[in-house]
């Protein structure tokens, strides 16, 4: 691990267009030697685009794979490189919304996809902020992402184990809080919604935070600029009458906001992760 945060360290210095070729090379690379994944990702594909044909399902996983590396590799830019070059490279769509941030308690929903830090980057150098994370399993790695996230302003990083008491206690003390709820943890806290038509265990801590803190949801999703010119961040409008009385409906409708933005840019979603391994009772396992 030493060895890959070096490399990553080095090729910080280059320019975005070879870095985000070389990472796309790379992920062409693992797109054939991780066989597990790769199947995981054509798995994810094939049920939630079932339009598409065998050889479109296979290149829109090997652009996942693609995309994928390009993002770990520029994210040593987004823990290294100078604040004046980031702000060069982040591009903000309409803009940060510093206003609501100060009105009162918001909850930035931000789904997976491969440019995430890059979201989490373009607050940090203008605002606090705090945000669940997965502790790593190797420690030097854990040290680096977290005093990457946080080289700009205090960032406060909770785990699953934390619980939700610590995250409401940030709310109340004017931090917005980034949620990244469409992984597949279990049946704890979660119900079965539909994504792209099927079933998945989706965490319902979304409409139960914000209506626990009385907080806006603000959506927000980073994907690439085109010809590796760098990033694009865009805030969404605050959801109105949000999340109301019914918390399953208001799940729903966090999984269909996730739907289009996927569908805007399907190669960038984090395909990898088993999104469904979670089954209704009765239903096989899809991924063996």
């Amino acid at each position: 691990m030493r060895l890959l945060l070096a490399l990553m360290w080095l090729l910080h210095w280059l320019p975005l267009p070879l870095l985000g070729r070389l990472g796309e090379g790379l992920g062409s690379l693992l797109f054939f030697a991780m066989k597990r994944r790769r199947h995981i990702t054509r798995v994810n594909l094939q049920l939630c685009f079932r339009d598409k044909s065998e050889r479109e399902i296979s290149q829109l996983a090997r652009a996942h794979f693609q995309a994928y590396a390009r993002s770990v590799l520029e994210r040593g830019v987004l823990w290294w490189a100078p604040e004046k070059r980031l702000k060069k490279l982040i591009v903000i769509e309409p803009r940060l919304p510093l206003d609501e941030f100060a009105a009162g308690p918001v909850v930035m929903l931000c789904p997976h996809f491969v440019c995430l830090d890059v979201a989490g980057a373009a607050v940090a150098m203008q605002a606090s902020a705090s945000s669940m994370y997965v502790r790593q399993k190797n420690a030097r790695f854990d040290e680096t992402l977290r005093r990457g996230r946080a080289r700009f302003k205090p960032v406060k990083l909770f785990t699953r184990q934390d619980g939700i008491k610590p995250i409401l206690r940030a709310l109340r003390e004017g931090l917005p809080y980034f949620m990244l709820p469409d992984m597949d943890f279990g049946l704890k806290d979660a119900e079965f919604v539909p994504f792209f038509g099927v079933p998945a265990a989706t965490l319902t801590a979304l409409p139960r935070i914000a209506a626990a803190a009385r907080a806006k949801v603000i959506p927000v999703v980073a994907t690439f600029l085109p010809d590796y010119r760098g990033w694009k961040v865009t805030f969404y409008p605050a959801w109105e009458d949000f999340p109301g009385d019914d918390m399953l409906a208001a799940t729903r409708k966090m999984n269909a906001f996730i739907e289009q933005r996927i569908r805007e840019t399907p190669a960038e979603y984090l395909w990898t992760h088993r999104r469904f391994k979670t089954r209704p009772p009765g239903l096989p396992d899809v991924y063996n």
